[in-house]
This record gives C-alpha cells, sequence and structure tokens, in this order.
C-alpha cells in the first residue's frame, strides 16, 4: 500500500473520529451540552487526533529509519576490502537504488513479472537492455554484486512496506476505538486536546533547535576532519588561496574573508542610509494615497531573483563604474569589482531595511510623538530625538538581517565582483567572498575526501560564527535600548 493511499486511509478516520466522538458526546449528555466538561467540538476533535497522530507519527519515524535500515543491510553485499574509498561506496549505493527503481518499473510496466524481477541474473544477458527496452536507462552495465543487492532493496522494501502498513492503520483503528471509548460528558476532552497541541508546538521547536545543531555538528565534524588534513595555522593565517586538487594548495583564508568583509561593507552603506531614510519618509511624511503606491514598488525590489542582479551587475553597473570611475581615476580596467557587487547587493538589501524599519516606526506609540510636539518640539526633532531611539532594537535586527544576506550573497558576487582571492584596498579590482569560494570548492570531480574540497565546510564554519557572532552583538544591543525606551 502506498503511503498516499494510507494518508488517505487516515484522513478519512480521522473525520470518522471527530463525527463518532462528537456524536458521542452529545449522546450521553442526553442533548443538553450544558453538562458536558467540554464544547462538542472538542470530543470531536480528540477522536480526530487519537485515529491520526499516533499513526502518522508511527508512519513519519518508519519512512525516516526504513532507509536507513535497508542501506545497512546492503552494505553488506560489499565488503570494505572490495571497495576503494567511502565516495566509491557511496556511487555503488546509487546504482543499487537506481537498478531497484529499475526492476519496480519494469513490473508496473508489466515488461517483467514479479518472479522474473527476483530472479533475473547477469548470467542470462544484459540487464541494462532489459529494463532499456521499457525505458529504463542505466549508465553502466550491472554486475552481479549491484543486482544481487537492488533484488535484496526490493524485497527489504517490499516487506517494511507491509509491516509499515499494518502498524500504521493498527495504531489508527486503536487509537479510534480508545478515543470512542473514553468519550462520556465527564471526559476533559478540551484538557486532553489542549496537551496535544502543546506537545505538537513543542516538537516543532525542538525540530528547529536539532535542526540547528544538526547543522553545526556537520559542519563541525567536516571541519575537524579537514584540520587533519592541513594544518589550522595555515587556513586561518595564511594570506595566499590557491588551491589545486593535485595537491600542494595554499588555502589561506584571508583574503576570502577580506573580500566578505569589504563587500558587505560596501553594500551596508549603500542600503542602510537608503533605507533607512525610505523608511523615515513613508512612515512619517508620506501621505497615505503616496504610501500606497511606493512601499509596494520598493517592495517589488525583494521579490527579483538575484541571478537577474548579478546580470545587472555585470551589464550595467560594472561597465558604468569602470568607464566614469575606475579608468579615468586610474585604479582599474575591470568592470568586476568589489563596488559592483557592493552596490548591486545594496540595493538588493534597500526593501529588507525599508520595510521593517517602517513597520517598526510606525508601532512607536503615539502618544510619544503627542509628548514631544507639546513640548514644542519639531517633527524632525521628534523623529531624531524620540521616534528613531525608540525603534532603535528593531532597526539593529534589520540592519543585521541585511547585513547577514549581504554576507551569504553568491550569485551577485559571482557576476559582479569575479573569483579573484586578494588582499587589496582598491575597490575597483575584483574580489571573491567565502560563499563563492564555497559552492567552486564543492563543484566538479574532485575527490569528496581531499582538503581541497574539505576546506568548504571549514569556510562554512567560519561564516557561521561570523553570523552568530552579529546576532549576539544584535541581541545585545536590542536588551540595552529596549530597557531604556520601554
Amino acid at each position: 500500500m502506498t503511503v498516499a493511499l494510507i494518508l488517505t486511509i487516515l484522513l478519512v478516520l480521522a473525520i470518522a473520529g471527530y463525527v463518532v466522538g462528537r456524536q458521542r458526546a452529545v449522546a450521553s449528555a442526553q442533548g443538553n451540552i450544558r453538562v458536558l466538561h467540554s464544547l462538542p467540538n472538542y470530543y470531536g476533535w480528540h477522536g480526530a487526533i487519537m485515529a491520526a497522530v499516533p499513526a502518522l507519527l508511527i508512519l513519519a519515524v518508519w519512512l525516516i529509519a526504513q532507509p536507513l535500515v535497508v542501506e545497512r543491510q546492503l552494505v553488506s553485499y560489499f565488503p570494505s576490502e572490495t571497495v576503494e574509498s567511502d565516495a566509491a561506496r557511496t556511487l555503488i549505493m546509487s546504482d543499487v537504488r537506481r537498478v531497484a527503481e529499475g526492476l519496480d518499473v519494469a513490473v508496473s510496466r508489466g515488461a517483467l513479472t514479479e518472479d522474473q524481477a527476483r530472479d533475473i541474473r547477469t548470467e542470462f544477458g544484459s540487464v541494462r537492455d532489459r529494463l532499456a527496452s521499457v525505458g529504463v536507462a542505466l549508465g553502466s552495465e550491472v554486475s552481479p554484486q549491484v543486482l544481487q543487492a537492488a533484488q535484496r532493496s526490493r524485497e527489504l522494501n517490499t516487506s517494511g512496506a507491509l509491516w509499515r502498513t499494518v502498524l500504521t492503520l493498527a495504531a489508527a483503528f486503536a487509537g479510534l476505538a480508545y478515543a470512542i471509548k473514553v468519550t462520556d460528558k465527564d471526559f476533559r476532552a478540551r484538557n486532553r486536546v489542549e496537551q496535544v497541541v502543546l506537545a505538537l508546538l513543542m516538537a516543532a521547536s525542538t525540530i528547529a533547535i536539532l535542526t540547528t545543531i544538526g547543522i553545526v555538528f556537520s559542519m563541525l565534524s567536516e571541519s575537524m576532519r579537514f584540520f587533519t588534513m592541513y594544518p589550522w595555522q595555515d587556513f586561518f593565517f595564511n594570506l595566499t588561496w590557491s588551491p589545486n586538487f593535485r595537491g600542494n594548495s595554499e588555502l589561506g583564508l584571508a583574503p576570502l574573508l577580506w573580500g566578505t568583509l569589504y563587500i558587505s561593507a560596501v553594500s551596508m552603506i549603500v542600503a542602510v542610509p537608503m533605507g533607512l531614510f525610505t523608511a523615515v519618509y513613508l512612515a512619517e511624511y508620506a501621505s497615505p494615497a503616496v504610501r500606497a503606491v511606493v512601499k509596494p514598488l520598493i517592495e517589488v525590489i525583494a521579490g527579483i531573483p538575484t541571478v537577474v542582479f548579478g546580470l545587472f551587475a555585470l551589464v550595467t553597473v560594472g561597465p558604468f563604474l569602470r568607464d566614469w570611475f575606475a579608468q579615468p581615476l586610474g585604479l582599474g580596467n575591470s568592470g568586476s569589482s568589489v563596488m559592483t557587487a557592493g552596490i548591486v547587493i545594496g540595493i538588493l538589501n534597500i526593501p529588507f531595511i525599508s520595510s521593517l524599519a517602517d513597520d517598526i516606526i510606525n508601532a512607536v506609540p503615539q502618544s510619544m510623538r503627542d509628548g514631544s510636539y507639546g513640548l514644542g518640539a519639531t517633527k524632525s526633532e521628534t523623529i531624531r530625538q524620540v521616534i528613531l531611539p525608540a525603534a532603535l532594537p528593531g532597526i539593529v535586527g534589520a540592519i543585521l538581517l541585511a547585513a547577514s544576506r549581504a554576507i551569504g550573497e553568491t550569485m551577485i558576487v559571482t557576476m559582479g565582483a569575479g573569483a579573484s582571492a586578494r588582499l587589496d584596498l582598491n575597490p575597483f579590482e575584483a574580489m571573491t567572498t567565502i560563499t563563492v569560494k564555497i559552492v567552486s570548492q564543492l563543484t566538479g570531480d574532485g575527490e569528496f575526501n581531499s582538503p581541497e574540497t574539505l576546506v568548504a565546510f571549514a569556510l562554512g564554519m567560519t561564516l557561521f560564527v561570523i553570523t552568530l557572532g552579529l546576532n549576539v552583538f544584535a541581541l545585545f544591543i536590542v536588551r540595552k535600548y529596549r530597557e531604556q525606551y520601554e
């Protein structure tokens, strides 16, 4: 039974649980709902929850665990002495999954019976040709070990799907029966439903926390592997970035970190004043008619894909800066530069700062404005000395959100700033950032266990620490000024 069919059955059982639970509660009260402990809908929701939630939890755990268990069973077909590396084992397992899926397609299309798919052997002809005849393309001929592993994978997945269906539906019917049994006029259905909702909210927050922990752990573990292959002193203090997948690489962080901070600083110099001035105008000076037109037009910028901004930097901003500033001043001849990427990223971040700051300024109580006007302050003095200080925590948050986006931007930097890792103060020279090099180091046919590939995780961990520092600083500013102005 497919997962979609199981979910459909669970939906039907949940609806039945809602209807039966509600009707049973009303019947136990003999039609007088005033004697019920909870509203009738709570009894219905209790029946729906008991019919669906336990079964869905079992289904989710099974779907996560089954592929892991199956793959562990298949590893025995490929002993460690026959596999060159972990990367080679990963490729072999992908071939196994592809062959297993091809056999499933062949059976579903009637080209093979279930018995033929289970008993097919490479000794009796080309498996690749037989699967190709039904439209399943394989890159290379299938080895006997891969075929045997694929057939075993199908057996395990079939038996797993059967047990998955049995356990999930058994849990659903058991939960529905329990809900019907305990439902009467004195049952505290509201309390039970609220407990379940609270548990779901806690589970959602736990998943978010565990996701963050998983990201940090994966980055940290791979970074530690990198530092076992490459000296950490050279990574943090070497001033040269010169990767070579043949070996003898110089993987110094300094040029990439300098380019990241330089481009981000230029972008914030562009975005922060324009974003804040725009927010102040829209919140304090613009009429409702002007605001209704201008704010949506500014926010359209946030919906433009970054690759379009990259093309804008490549075709328009870069040549303009080169022809009108860099060449006349003798500062460079390239359209790819720190200024090009920084200005375009700054334009990209204007709607983030302006929209958030606008909402924050509007949230400042009107009584603070009225009190300032009552003391004789002008509008501009009120904005400078009352409104902006009161809104400062939120404005700092908006600025740091834009800074994080600037630090993590990749496409605009690739197309507007180039890929040259260097230490230079000239803003009209091509440079690059950490994110661009993360992408470049993880693309291509390089060995995944090599320092030149694993350095991407060390770069990512460095970027994580930088953004974490920004968030801690923002939290400090918010707490300090919130106590002062609340």
